[in-house]
């Protein structure tokens, strides 16, 4: 079979490609993983073998994902050879309408005998169809596969592929292999959008059986939350900063800072009564602990979400702290595992 972007054949074999990867690979994926009684909604799976068993499903969606983007490298760039020149294409949509002829004229007087449509140059069309077919697994797999872009279906795969779009045109036209064409550059950014929204349609809805609920759980808030005060402003709202008491800062400073690795952002002590304020950071997450000897302290709570619990468990304890064994959070299901830190404030973190 002659891959060229150009031929029926290429473009029959994209076309069933992209069927399979849609329709199919979801409906197998939800099947294969309810057989092995694994969750894929980030709670914990039934199967003791599940976290093995669910990086192997991700190793697996990657290798997938390699493929397309094999695929796409031959065919914009090793299906062909490097011309002499640099060549660049910018009149939109010209090269359709040199492939196709429409006679309005007979249209209007609905002549049956005569088509009024006419296909001129139908590999003109057939490239137009490829570069929309070719980035429909762009917008799908990048959800699907990574959970960076799943965490915003409906923005950040659409962007990373017309950037991506963006960058093999340039790539194409440093090459020689090729034109820098803006039809392709739509095309494409077009194919990601459908492929995005097929994500959202579909894979998403065939492996979350629970999709209704959750929906509409989801517009039940939405409908009060709208009326509520605060809800205009949460794009650009956030909780980076939780504050705790303490009684001791020197303890504080020990245990926080040089056991947890948490860094010190700045550290006000009160002329007045001699209370001092200590500011620390991790990431984009600050503790603001204020530390006053006559405190008289009930237990309080921290909690921290993180990645791959049993190697922070293991660190953890290398520092001399002592964890509880992991358990399950009540409200998110997913592992947790506990210490207590000065003061008897409980600290919690939670697999992300």
């Amino acid at each position: 079979m002659d891959l060229n972007a150009n031929s029926l054949s290429t473009n029959l074999l994209v076309t069933g490609l992209v069927l399979i990867m849609v329709f199919v690979m979801p409906w197998l994926d939800r099947k294969i993983c309810a057989k092995l009684k694994l969750d894929l909604t980030g709670g914990v799976s039934e199967n003791p073998a599940g976290p093995f068993l669910l990086r192997v499903r991700k190793l697996l969606l990657f290798f997938v994902f390699a493929v397309y983007i094999g695929v796409v490298a031959w065919l914009v760039f090793f299906s062909r050879s490097a011309s002499e020149e640099y060549r660049v294409h910018v009149a939109l949509f010209q090269d359709l309408q040199n492939a196709i002829n429409i006679d309005f004229g007979i249209l209007r007087e609905l002549s049956l005998g005569e088509p009024f449509i006419q296909i001129l140059k139908g590999e003109d069309i057939a490239q137009a169809y490829m570069n929309l077919m070719l980035f429909v697994p762009m917008g799908y797999l990048l959800p699907y596969v990574f959970d960076w872009f799943r965490a915003r279906p409906k923005i950040r795969p659409f962007v990373a592929s017309v950037l991506i779009a963006l960058l093999i045109e340039n790539l194409q036209l440093i090459t020689r292999r090729g034109f820098y064409d803006l039809d392709d550059l739509i095309g494409n950014s077009l194919g990601a959008l459908i492929g995005q929204y097929l994500f959202n349609a579909v894979a998403y809805v065939v492996t979350h059986p629970n999709w209704k609920e959750d929906l509409r759980e989801y517009r039940e808030w939405k409908k009060h939350a709208r009326r509520s005060t605060l809800y205009p402003f949460t794009r650009r709202m956030g909780i980076p900063r939780t504050t705790i008491l303490a009684t001791d800062d020197a303890e504080i400073l020990e245990f926080y800072v040089f056991k947890l690795g948490f860094r010190l952002i700045n550290q006000n002590v009160s002329e007045e009564d001699g209370s001092t304020d200590v500011l620390l950071q991790m990431g984009r997450s600050q503790v603001e602990i204020r530390c006053d000897p006559q405190l008289d302290l009930k237990r309080q709570h921290l909690t921290i979400a993180a990645r791959d619990l049993k190697r922070m468990r293991r660190r953890l304890e290398k520092s001399g702290i002592e964890t509880s064994n992991e358990g399950l959070d009540p409200y998110t299901r997913q592992h947790r595992l506990q210490f207590t830190g000065p003061d008897d404030v409980l600290i919690t973190i939670i697999q992300n």
